[in-house]
């Protein structure tokens, strides 16, 4: 069963880049008491993902940040390595967005929110999602219908949620 608005968020743990290499960073210490988006992408520099989605949250980060967004997180299940280079590569690094590694998948599928696409190399990755959460309580969640498709999820998308 895949998360919904009203639900807590599952105890997980990503990893991020930090000064001294790979960091733990829990659910808890990424939500509590602050307003998170939380977007997810099926993976790093793959095409909708590159060219759309992250994007759309670097072009409307300042804006998010307005409307009381206190962290924009994006979650992919790539290595922690991968998604620091990603971030520098979009400007999404630069634009604030915490770039999070589920490299096992464990938050992705704890939340139900995980498939898998042998034919294209894809397995055990996340479906394209765009949460709010509000000191660890989904509050709005827009899931896509398709892993090529970025119209829901976006930061567009987001804020109107807002």
């Amino acid at each position: 069963m895949s998360i919904k608005a009203g639900d807590k968020l599952p105890q997980a743990s990503f990893t991020t880049m930090g000064a001294e290499g790979p960091e733990p960073v829990t659910v808890s210490e990424l939500c509590a008491g602050k307003t998170v988006a939380l977007f997810a992408v099926p993976g790093a520099f793959t095409p909708t993902c590159h060219l759309k989605h992250l994007p759309s949250f670097v072009e409307t980060a300042e804006a998010l940040k307005a409307k009381g967004v206190d962290t924009i997180a994006c979650v992919s299940v790539n290595d922690p390595f991968v998604m620091k280079a990603w971030g520098e590569t979009t400007g999404a690094s630069g634009a604030g967005i915490l770039m999070l590694s589920d490299a096992e998948a464990a938050f992705t599928k704890a939340i139900g929110l995980d498939f898998s696409a042998p034919p294209v190399g894809l397995i055990d990755r996340s479906q394209r999602y765009a949460m709010v959460v509000k000191d660890g309580v989904v509050e709005a969640i827009n899931v896509e219908g398709s892993p090529g498709e970025a119209t829901t999820s976006t930061g567009q998308a987001v804020l109107e949620l807002l």
